[in-house]
């Protein structure tokens, strides 16, 4: 094993790579009194085959459900809450990550149970099939859930029949049809060590988790980074999709493709996403709801994947208001092309996103998720001075530029609910 980065006095990490390539992270929180341990695999929907689509969300649920030494679900459950944690897991486009937490002073009981889930479980026959009822309960759930639902739509709508828009749970025909097989082949193609970290925070001690990782991960193939098919970037034609149902609500979401994780201008796009959708101050809440009252809530987000993402708007309003909130929503993002920032409203709004990032890294498990992910996704981990230097380096031209190029062409729309037809809607975005 040998050190691969050194912490320095703004980023009080440490990481070490094992003999079988596991990268182990330890954040320090000399002050915590929790730990967290969260082991993360570069595996999500986006690298399965369509007619397997969900298998990771699948194996993820599976890993719960008994191992050698712990043969039932609750045995597993009650090794970390029986120490006064708690643990869960959750599974992406791109990542599946199974973490717990514990008091600090039990953080290697955590380790010891993810690796016992991790290399031995049992994927016994009867719980396979028992869970695929469970998985299939999920997905129709989200289905009922309308604005959950509209996300959904929305995914389908930004990228269309590719991996990056297939469902990360699958489908109802798709888990229906999955078997023990395909868990297995899964497991041994992407859990191995090299595809794989172990990210460890809290009030921990480096050289203690890394000889604990050691022990307990021995059994990890060494493997290596799971390759990814680029996705076609690029609206697809049915860019509208609209589910009328009988709600109360309207439920609607649009979004835009924009680049990936790493991209040049990733710091302007979040100064570009606060300004216009998140916190009581952003443009689009206080025009949206405060001016005029059409919505309850109304926000703008951004997601990256390796190589391409999207920024999307979502909002839900009565039937009657759903036209003249789309309007209103695709006023201001012209407008953000039409006319540049104020510095004054630059300036706000470089301090709370830069304010909001501070305060999202408060606690040992944020701080463990944000150095696993970068570490597995990016091979390295961005300074928290790197990137709040990234977000008070973007100017009110970058801005303008950013958005005259997400918003050159109609965005894509997802709509659950009562709604006016594909074609009226359209007519809008593209006004």
């Amino acid at each position: 094993m040998s050190p691969a980065d050194r912490p320095t006095s703004t980023d009080p990490y440490e990481i070490t790579i094992l003999d079988s390539g596991l990268r182990v992270v330890t954040s320090a929180v000399p002050t915590a009194q929790s730990a967290s341990v969260s082991f993360f695999v570069g595996v999500g929907s986006r690298l399965e085959r369509h007619e397997v689509v969900g298998v990771s969300h699948y194996v993820e649920h599976m890993l719960f459900k008994g191992t050698e030494r712990r043969p039932t679900a609750p045995e597993i459950s009650e090794a970390i809450e029986g120490a006064g944690g708690g643990l869960n897991a959750f599974t992406t486009r791109e990542v599946t990550c199974y973490w717990n937490r514990l008091p600090f002073e039990r953080w290697a009981t955590g380790i010891e149970v993810l690796a016992d889930m991790l290399q031995h479980s049992l994927l016994d026959a009867e719980e396979v099939e028992r869970e695929r009822t469970v998985v299939q309960q999920e997905i129709r759930s989200s289905h009922d859930n309308p604005a959950a639902w509209a996300g959904e739509l929305l995914q389908r709508a930004t990228f269309g029949d590719q991996p990056v828009g297939w469902p990360v749970a699958g489908t109802l025909d798709s888990v229906g049809a999955m078997g023990r097989d395909e868990l297995l082949a899964h497991i041994a193609a992407h859990y191995t060590a090299g595809n794989a970290v172990l990210s460890v925070a809290g009030k921990v001690e480096h050289a203690a988790v890394v000889e604990e990782a050691a022990h307990h991960f021995s059994g990890l193939a060494a493997g290596e980074r799971a390759a990814i098919e680029a996705a076609t970037p690029g609206l697809p034609a049915d860019r509208v999709q609209v589910e009328e149902r009988e709600l109360e609500q309207t439920n609607f979401a649009l979004a835009v493709q924009s680049g990936g994780r790493r991209h040049a201008d990733r710091y302007a796009l979040e100064i570009l996403v606060t300004l216009l959708g998140r916190g009581m101050s952003s443009r689009l809440f206080k025009e949206v709801r405060e001016r005029r009252g059409l919505a309850y809530s109304v926000s703008a987000r951004v997601g990256r994947l390796r190589d391409i993402g999207a920024l999307a708007i979502s909002a839900g309003v009565t039937r009657e208001h759903q036209e003249e909130a789309l309007q209103v929503i695709v006023a201001e993002l012209q407008r953000l092309v039409a006319e540049p920032v104020g510095e004054e409203e630059l300036h706000r709004t470089m301090d709370f996103a830069v304010g909001g990032f501070r305060l999202s890294l408060e606690t040992p498990m944020s701080l463990g998720q944000r150095h696993g992910d970068q570490l597995l996704q990016d091979g390295e981990i961005e300074s928290v001075e790197t990137t709040i230097a990234g977000l008070r380096g973007v100017t009110a031209a970058d801005v303008r530029r950013v958005a005259a190029e997400l918003f050159a062409a109609p965005p894509a729309l997802a709509v659950v609910g009562p709604s006016a037809p594909a074609d009226r809607l359209d007519a809008i975005l593209s006004s």
